[in-house]
């Protein structure tokens, strides 16, 4: 059994969610939806799993995605305040601002000088990857799933015993044969 989420658990989520949706922007979960503005039809980042991917140990970053909502939300404030916008109280400052200026927020800090880019650069990545490789899962289980960004991407379910085979060569043209002492699982010897 999980623990109860804390509020500083749903601020870094709805937070980094709403990050997630200005790298790889999709449609709201649901007319209340908040973190995900709805600027692209269809599922997104956060649909992929963003969110997932993040707090998986092995990207590495998990550790700093409180300091990273935290710092996205300061720098929230500020932009607001250089613009001159009212941001609603009833979520974090990132999630509400309208989508247009989260994604002139994350261009200034994924802007090369500022010192924080490598930071936020990092992070745009792992949203991408969620969205294009699925990196939180097995291939074969993501597509299995329906996983949104492996479809969009033209990816097939593999073939009855697991393994992937491409009838058309990818260069139109067999570029070579297949070494004589290849194992049937397509190991070399």
């Amino acid at each position: 059994m999980q623990p109860e989420a804390t509020e500083e658990d749903r601020v870094m989520n709805l937070t980094l969610e709403a990050y997630a949706d200005t790298i790889v922007p999709g449609e709201k979960r649901s007319a209340g939806d908040r973190a995900v503005a709805g600027a692209a039809p269809g599922p997104g980042a956060v649909a992929a799993g963003a969110l997932e991917l993040l707090n998986f140990d092995a990207t590495g970053v998990t550790a700093g995605l409180p300091y990273l909502a935290q710092s996205l939300n300061d720098h929230a404030k500020v932009y607001a305040g250089e613009v001159a916008l009212e941001l609603d109280h009833d979520v974090p400052p990132f999630v509400a601002l309208p989508y247009e200026h989260r994604r002139e927020l994350v261009r200034r800090l994924t802007t090369p000088g500022h010192p924080e880019k490598d930071g936020w650069v990092s992070l745009a990545l792992f949203c991408n990857m969620a969205y294009d490789s699925a990196a939180h899962k097995h291939t074969a289980d993501a597509i299995r799933e329906g996983h949104p960004g492996l479809l969009a991407l033209g990816y097939t379910a593999p073939d009855a015993d697991g393994f992937w085979r491409f009838p058309k060569y990818g260069y139109g043209r067999k570029l070579a044969e297949l070494h004589p002492d290849t194992t049937p699982s397509g190991s070399p010897a």
